[in-house]
């Protein structure tokens, strides 16, 4: 009962924070149910593992001797890693089981050095021997890590909002790999709490982003554009509007996946052509918006220019206009209507060039 009441007091935030995520994933209607199921086992991992880690440091401090000892450090050694490529498998849709050798082949080393001690030896008067491959439970989670970070980071749209949550995540998860170089293996104790948090902070910030994001485009929505207007109004320096030119011939031809494969597609080449400080909005069904904050006109024209040459190189076109306070003292109202305006002209241009009546396309 003291070993139970002990783990409860060190572990309480753990379970806390496992008890909410749990809760969260069942009350929250529109999450993936594959990913839901996935995050649920990934959080009873978790906490088996800081079940195991309690009972191995709980006898050690006692000053017991057990020599079931070697299997929590293999549990300990080699859950690690499983954990780490389950993270990855939850996070990323589509990825093969293939993902899980690493940790696979590792958790066999870690069981071999049971009896070998390649990784580490317990010896009679309890104390550890390291053994040839002592990094080995360490360098796989930093690789498991580091792809964590890199796919999460692809798959963003690199802009401010959307990058909070992975650098979080991003610090959460190399202090589980180079914490426990600096602090020993009492690092252990707070590393489930680490990933739980991890993963609930990362959570909570991807349904924030569902309130936030354009679902189809995955770009910033309507109300994100309008909360960000009112948001430091003075720093937007620049405003570009683009609408997309034939939507409703697509539509109409092809069909309404096809028009939504069209606005994807037109999205990422604005968000591909948006450095730091610029914000892509989707604010209607073929309208975006670009808002630039601290940026010169020169940094607008050339952002005008990166969005022309990746359309170029897609089967659409859009209309585009831009406005900057560079030079005058322009509302962010009179930016929106000059930039508006601007990209009417091109559009019109466009229907009347291609003979086409704009209020049938």
């Amino acid at each position: 009962m003291t070993m139970l009441r002990d783990y409860f007091v060190q572990n309480w935030a753990l379970i806390l924070v496992s008890l909410a995520f749990l809760v969260s994933l069942r009350s929250t209607a529109f999450m993936d149910k594959t990913f839901a199921k996935r995050m649920t086992l990934l959080i009873f991992e978790v906490v088996f593992l800081s079940i195991s880690v309690y009972i191995e440091f709980a006898l050690d401090d006692r000053g017991i001797v057990w020599k079931g000892r070697p299997y929590l450090m293999f549990i300990r050694y080699s859950a690690t890693p499983f954990i780490d490529a389950q993270v990855l498998y939850t996070l990323v849709k589509k990825l093969r089981k293939t993902i899980f050798i690493p940790a696979i082949v590792t958790m066999a080393i870690c069981f071999i050095s049971i009896f070998t001690g390649t990784i580490t030896r317990i010896l009679p008067d309890g104390t550890i021997q390291y053994g040839p491959l002592r990094l080995l439970p360490y360098l796989v989670p930093g690789i498991y890590g580091s792809l964590i970070i890199y796919i999460l980071y692809k798959r963003s749209s690199k802009q401010f909002n959307d990058l909070i949550p992975v650098f979080f995540f991003s610090f959460a998860m190399g202090s589980g790999v180079f914490l426990p170089f600096i602090f020993g293996p009492i690092f252990s104790h707070v590393f489930c709490e680490t990933i739980a948090i991890a993963l609930f902070t990362y959570y909570l910030f991807s349904i924030q982003g569902l309130t936030t994001n354009d679902s189809l485009t995955k770009v910033l929505n309507r109300q994100a554009c309008y909360a960000d207007m009112e948001t430091e109004p003075e720093k937007i320096t620049g405003i570009v509007s683009i609408d997309m030119n034939g939507l409703k011939v697509i539509n109409d031809t092809h069909g309404h996946a096809a028009g939504d494969e069209a606005l994807a597609t037109l999205a990422l080449c604005f968000t591909q052509a948006a450095k730091a400080h610029q914000s892509v909005y989707r604010i209607g069904g073929d309208e975006f918006l670009i808002i630039c904050r601290k940026c010169t006109l020169d940094d607008v024209l050339q952002l005008v220019r990166r969005i022309r040459k990746n359309v170029s190189e897609t089967k659409y076109s859009c209309a585009i206009g831009y406005s900057c306070t560079e030079g005058s003292r322009k509302s962010v109202n009179e930016m929106m209507k000059e930039s508006d305006e601007m990209m009417y002209v091109e559009k019109a241009s466009y229907y009347k060039v291609f003979g086409k009546d704009r209020r049938r396309n």
